[in-house]
């Protein structure tokens, strides 16, 4: 099985400008063979492969509209012609970003991706569907609030939504771990502690309503384990509380932060400026209330299970292992959520074990001084990239916007800084579970992001960062490195997108990992995976059928994009695909119609790297 590397690169560079900046670019001596005196616009053609035998190559030239530029044509020339009809609807795109790419172009994508957290102000049909054409990805489900038929119904929705709208919005189920929480107020949906009052926690059973100013607590070892003069925060420090008197069951709390009380929201306490966490680390991190909802979402089919409160990579090894028992085919992913000291600790292993990352903020910053959860959400992030894992950041994005319709300054500053780390995603937590203004949250949450990255790309273009190698076996080795070369190839030369063909996810994700300066067409032949791709960096998933011919896979994608319209004539894309373990397709392409019919150059020779129509060719195997 041979591994190739295919370049298709249309340029308006003359050959001797060729010769000057490319050569830099790509590491290459170029031996020109034929001097034109005038720039004109023209195509090169670029082909690398390992084979086990020689073979005489042939050239594949263009005129790209030039004209008289080029004289030898592929014999091949009728197979790449696209097929004068096609059928639009064999093709599955997300409607918002089929619109996006007519309307704006390739290049102007967005490349964050967007998660709502659904609740009672988003649960809806209409709601749902206002958030998707907003530009939500991912929909959340907190298991920490509501009863599983509640989720079912919401689960439900999305899913008509996606088969309905052809939307491809996947479902993330949170646990709510087994840390130390508040109950449900009442059945109140929230509660006003203010400043001065004095607020009962207890950890016994009431048959009637709560007493006014009490709330029940998860935890029976809690009023044994505080102390008085004891600070308790509440939701990461949203609320603050200072222990005065212990009766019983019942502990006395006098609010000195005021703020909004949400049920079951986290409880942390602090003693003489350090964290107690001897109780909490001898929780399990996954309580029996939460493998009967993991049992639930994998019975409904989530796409994403987020587990709270993560301490070590073997808990997740083992819930995966207990998923792929259970779960269809079992593809479900295992975010771990980053927000306690141990999880901070492990951090490698954890993220390693895992499918993902979350930068769970609140909780995190109730645990560690908040001066040092800049940093640390900066190194999740990191090590998440580096080891190839979509990393979420979440929590207080846009806080002010549950209660008004505008953000303050310093949240725009703080989504600008996770879009300028180059998170995979952004999230959405009470802004749109029970906000006032979930759609406005979502458009600030999308505008920000457009324009950061907008001006990242024109200020940081193409800013080196270190990817250490992650395969682990020779093949993944060759993927890796043509993924990485794809990307810089395409930073390099302008191409408008990569396209690739994967069954898994994992070349997609390899490209992602990249972070290239153009979108990357996902093509998939799976409607779970074409979900789980919406989590990703840069990623637009389609859904459609291809088999391992390239070329009639070729001609199949580039008609269904043109009768979609969302192709044009003279742009160039990248091809990449996965057909095997040990082999690799990386072919950027130019396209230009004739007629009714569009053509699809690429080339087909091996062993040697061809250049025309400057007729240059060197000998470039890969080890």
């Amino acid at each position: 099985m041979s591994q190739s590397l295919n370049l298709f690169i249309s340029t308006s560079y003359s050959p001797k400008l060729l010769n000057q900046s490319f050569s830099k670019k790509l590491n290459f001596n170029w031996n020109p063979v034929e001097q034109l005196k005038t720039p004109i616009k023209t195509a090169l053609i670029i082909k690398a492969s390992v084979t086990d035998s020689y073979s005489n190559p042939s050239v594949l030239t263009s005129d790209n509209g030039a004209g008289g530029m080029l004289s030898v044509m592929p014999q091949d020339y009728g197979a790449f012609r696209g097929p004068t009809v096609a059928d639009p609807s064999a093709i599955e795109v997300d409607a918002v970003t089929e619109a996006e790419l007519k309307e704006n172009g390739f290049r102007s994508t967005r490349r964050t991706k967007l998660i709502c957290t659904i609740g009672p102000a988003t649960c809806g049909a209409k709601q749902l569907e206002a958030l998707a054409v907003g530009g939500m990805n991912v929909a959340r489900i907190n298991m920490c609030h509501g009863p599983r038929e509640w989720h079912q119904e919401v689960i439900q929705r999305v899913r008509r939504l996606n088969e309905d709208k052809g939307y491809a919005v996947a479902i993330m189920m949170d646990t709510e771990g087994s840390e130390i929480h508040m109950g449900d107020l009442g059945g109140a949906s929230s509660a006003k502690a203010e400043d001065g009052e004095i607020w009962t926690f207890s950890v016994r059973a009431f048959d009637s309503p709560l007493p006014k100013r009490t709330i029940n607590v998860n935890y029976e070892g809690f009023a044994e384990d505080v102390e008085v003069g004891d600070e308790l925060l509440v939701d990461g420090g949203m609320v603050r509380f200072q222990v005065i008197e212990k009766i019983g069951p019942d502990v006395k709390c006098r609010c000195t932060d005021p703020g909004l009380l949400l049920p079951r929201a986290n409880l942390t306490f602090w003693r003489d400026g350090s964290l107690v966490r001897e109780r909490n680390a001898m929780l399990p991190t996954i309580s029996s209330k939460d493998w009967l909802d993991i049992d639930f979402g994998i019975a409904e089919g989530v796409d994403f299970i987020a587990i709270s409160f993560v301490k070590s990579a073997e808990v997740i090894k083992h819930l995966k292992s207990y998923i792929k028992a259970r779960a269809r085919d079992g593809d479900i992913s295992v975010i771990a959520k980053i927000e306690s000291v141990d999880s901070l600790k492990n951090l490698e292993e954890i993220i390693r074990a895992s499918d993902g990352a979350m930068v769970a903020r609140g909780d995190l910053g109730a645990q560690i001084p908040l001066e040092q959860v800049p940093s640390e959400q900066q190194r999740i992030v990191q090590i998440c990239r580096q080891l190839n894992r979509p990393v979420i950041v979440a929590s207080q994005l846009l806080e002010s916007m549950i209660e008004y319709p505008t953000p303050t300054r310093a949240e725009v500053a703080d989504i600008s800084e996770a879009v300028r780390q180059q998170a995979d995603a952004l999230m959405l937590s009470g802004e749109s579970a029970m906000g006032q203004y979930p759609e406005k949250a979502l458009t600030v949450l999308r505008s920000v992001s457009l324009r950061i990255e907008k001006w990242w790309r024109e200020e940081k273009r193409h800013e080196a960062t270190e990817l250490p190698g992650i395969a682990l076996s020779f093949s993944d080795s060759i993927s890796e490195e043509i993924c990485n070369s794809a990307a810089k190839m395409a930073n390099n030369l302008g191409v408008d997108a990569l396209f690739v063909y994967t069954k898994t996810g994992h070349m997609a994700s390899l490209l992602s990992r990249c972070r290239p300066d153009c979108p990357i067409f996902a093509f998939t032949n799976t409607t779970s995976i074409r979900r789980h791709l919406n989590l990703q960096w840069g990623l637009i998933p389609f859904r459609l059928s291809y088999s391992d011919d390239m070329e009639s896979n070729l001609n199949k994608t580039f008609s269904l994009l043109k009768a979609r319209g969302m192709i044009k004539s003279g742009k160039l894309y990248s091809l990449h695909k996965n057909v095997g373990h040990n082999a690799v397709w990386l072919t950027p392409l130019m396209v230009k119609e004739d007629g009714s019919n569009l053509i699809i150059w690429t080339p087909n020779s091996f062993r040697h790297i061809f250049v025309t129509p400057v007729q240059l060719s060197l000998r470039c195997i890969f080890m």
